[in-house]
């Protein structure tokens, strides 16, 4: 289940705090960690699946086929966002979807939306080519729709199916193995929001062929756990992770790979437009790290799995909880076959 809209607030503007507890407090509070908490409502609610799908709460649905697995994503955006900018609401609704097909080991097939605006043609005109636009630079064809003129607000839901022959997933971290992130540094905070846009100002063919490293390390088995860090932040996409996958984590924040000139506290709430979290064995990690480094982008091993269900940070000799699972859940997707 990937993030449901994109993280508005402002960026921080205080000084780096030396104090890892009050760091983790500070993103615990001013992230988007505390909307994930909302899925636990829905997620109670839901029927099983049937006995050989993918559980619920992975980044995408995972439904198994004689060749792989039918993938199938969908993304509501935030109604401020596609309100203030359409055109930016409309790339990111494809981009988001695109990494979260990416983050199962899948490539994207074809996109449905859903548009509500006020009968105001500049706005629906920016929307749709921004959606047009991404479908282009990631080569996925937009097959229908959905549009209502006649709403009070402006809303815009995007939806994707795609294919995976080898599958990448949450739910399948194990204890012992490395934890590695990797982030596309090349680009810079959207306006004053938390959203690294890294996607918008790239060559032509760049997104496509970075999104091509995810199935790549599915197939050739570089990794086999994978999560599209969300607005949730690292940090609370990797609690998202450890929960799916029942199992605990250490992060090491001197690890994670950073612009220099972005502040921790910011960095650590930030939306990156290509980010993902993996799980391999530590005998893979050159052959993960490669794929990333080859193509640019900033990759690290930035921690381990371990079998405490709880996620501890550390940094300059400090060590703090950022999450207990034992104690308390946050979406509420296990793994039942655990």
């Amino acid at each position: 289940m990937g993030t449901m809209a994109h993280n508005l607030d402002q960026r921080s503007l205080v000084s780096e705090d030396d104090n890892l507890k009050s760091l983790l407090e500070f993103i615990r509070q001013y992230s988007g960690l505390n909307s994930k908490k909302d899925i636990a409502q829905v997620s109670q609610l839901l029927p099983s699946l049937p006995a050989n799908w993918q559980p619920n709460g992975d980044d995408t649905a995972a439904i198994p086929t004689d060749n792989g697995y039918q993938l199938f994503a969908i993304e509501g955006m935030q109604p401020k966002l596609v309100a203030e900018q359409p055109w930016f609401a409309g790339w990111c609704s494809v981009m988001v979807n695109c990494s979260d097909i990416a983050a199962m080991g899948g490539r994207p097939t074809a996109l449905v939306n859903a548009v509500w605006n006020t009968d105001d043609k500049a706005h629906l005109t920016e929307l749709m080519r921004g959606i047009t636009d991404a479908a282009k630079q990631l080569n996925v064809t937009m097959v229908g729709g959905h549009t209502s003129l006649n709403s009070e607000n402006p809303y815009l839901a995007v939806s994707i199916i795609g294919h995976a022959n080898a599958l990448l997933s949450s739910f399948a971290a194990k204890p012992g193995d490395v934890l590695v992130a990797a982030i596309d540094l090349r680009g810079q905070f959207q306006g004053n929001s938390l959203n690294w846009n890294a996607a918008t100002t790239a060559p032509e063919g760049r997104l496509r062929d970075d999104l091509e490293i995810l199935p790549t390390i599915a197939e050739k088995e570089f990794a086999h756990a994978a999560k599209d860090i969300s607005q949730a932040g690292l940090l609370g996409t990797t609690v998202m992770m450890l929960e799916s996958s029942n199992v605990g984590a250490t992060i090491n924040l001197e690890q994670i790979p950073k612009p220099e000139q972005v502040a921790l506290k910011d960095w650590l709430r930030a939306f990156p437009s290509f980010g993902y979290l993996l799980a391999t064995c530590k005998n893979k990690v050159p052959d993960l790290l490669q794929q990333f480094h080859q193509r640019k982008i900033s990759a690290a091993v930035i921690g381990e799995f371990n079998s405490s269900k709880n996620l501890e940070v550390t940094i300059d000799n400090q060590s703090e909880i950022f999450y207990d699972l034992n104690n308390e859940a946050l979406t509420g997707f296990k793994d039942s076959r655990n």
